[in-house]
């Protein structure tokens, strides 16, 4: 059974000026202009909320309080759905494609013992075969690299987390792995439509000759119909050592499956780390935002118990949720207001260096966004 949260919506309008520019010396609003919405645009849409397990119940309200207090255009229908089922509930998956769009927190993936990830359901299930986790600086949060602004996109459906294997005999077990163009083509027409410059694609076909030489021959192909983006090549083994000594040099990262799992992982290490990283999963029908890079947090009982969770990756998530449903106005004040808790330095959970509480970081976000 779902419960619902509706915040309270008014001034949905109020605040869509840009604030005042300290730098240009203007003491009048700067206003900006966006895209031109069809009468109706406005109507607050449903979203199906996972809380998840763990920490996720912890960031997921942390999100719904913050976007009660910006009013934002949108209400949670909550399922409670957790990793040791045995299948995600037929009524989410129902509200997921009644909705399209789903808000998740983690869900824990049980290691052995036959049960499949509810996550890898999902996916599999809502057909959202492109994962994208967004890894970038933020000022305040001091890092070993600087200008690091990658976007990695992976297979998220196919390869080898589509969990297809089976024991030949008993010792021996096969898994299999497939290549899909349609990463690929949604891998370009995100640099072309975010005005990135690179693609890089990761690959190990100087082993996997025909599956990864598959996917090779896809990108490749796809690459031909974006002429203004640059395209390279990467093995796998040599992309993880360049990350780590130059993380700088990537732009958008197309991925199979199980190495943009590790590649997202290093890059969001590389730049603040997985709870400061959004994320998303996204097919031709539906939508699924969560953190976009995980490093097995979900079940620490300690963070959960001292209540300090950091909900940033959340956070902004949430803003690119929001962009997705065509708010872009309420994106940008979320996206402004985090940065500027960080900027600050003031509020940080113990992740990032500091001792702040979940609730602490979430009562700064909602006083910056006034």
């Amino acid at each position: 059974m779902a419960r619902r949260s509706v915040p309270i919506l008014k001034n949905l309008i109020a605040r869509s000026s840009t604030p005042h520019s300290a730098a240009s010396g203007l003491n009048h609003p700067i206003r900006s202009v966006t895209y031109m919405p069809r009468p109706g645009d406005g109507a607050p849409r449903a979203v199906t909320l996972i809380p998840g397990d763990g920490i996720g119940p912890l960031v997921t309200g942390a999100v719904e309080q913050v976007m009660e207090a910006m009013h934002a255009p949108v209400y949670f229908e909550r399922y409670e759905v957790h990793g040791d089922m045995k299948r995600v509930p037929p009524e989410v998956i129902e509200s997921i494609q009644k909705n399209k769009v789903c808000l998740k927190g983690g869900l824990a993936t049980p290691m052995g013992g036959g049960v499949s990830s509810l996550n890898v359901q999902l996916r599999k299930e809502l057909d959202l075969y492109a994962s994208l986790v967004n890894c970038f600086n933020l000022p305040g949060l001091p890092t070993r690299h600087e200008n690091v602004d990658i976007v990695v996109i992976r297979e998220n459906t196919e390869g080898e987390y589509a969990g297809l294997e089976h024991e030949v005999v008993p010792g021996v077990v096969e898994s299999l792995k497939f290549c899909s163009e349609r990463i690929a083509k949604y891998a370009f027409e995100y640099a072309y439509l975010n005005n990135r410059k690179t693609v890089t694609a990761v690959h190990k076909a100087n082993i996997m000759k025909l599956a990864d030489g598959l996917f090779l021959e896809s990108c490749r192909e796809v690459a031909t119909k974006y002429p203004g983006i640059k395209y390279n090549e990467i093995i796998v083994d040599n992309c993880c050592m360049q990350l780590v000594s130059k993380p700088e040099q990537f732009d958008v990262m197309v991925t199979p499956n199980l190495y943009g799992n590790l590649v997202a992982n290093t890059a969001a290490g590389i730049a603040g780390g997985t709870g400061v990283m959004p994320g998303g999963n996204v097919g031709a029908d539906h939508a699924v935002f969560e953190q976009g890079a995980s490093s097995g947090n979900v079940g620490n009982e300690k963070i959960l118990v001292q209540k300090k969770a950091n909900p940033v990756a959340l956070f902004l998530s949430s803003a690119m949720m929001l962009r997705h449903l065509q708010f872009p106005s309420f994106a940008d004040r979320l996206e402004t207001a985090v940065k500027r808790v960080i900027s600050e330095g003031k509020y940080m959970t113990k992740d990032l260096g500091g001792i702040s509480t979940t609730q602490e970081v979430v009562d700064a976000v909602i006083a910056a966004l006034e």
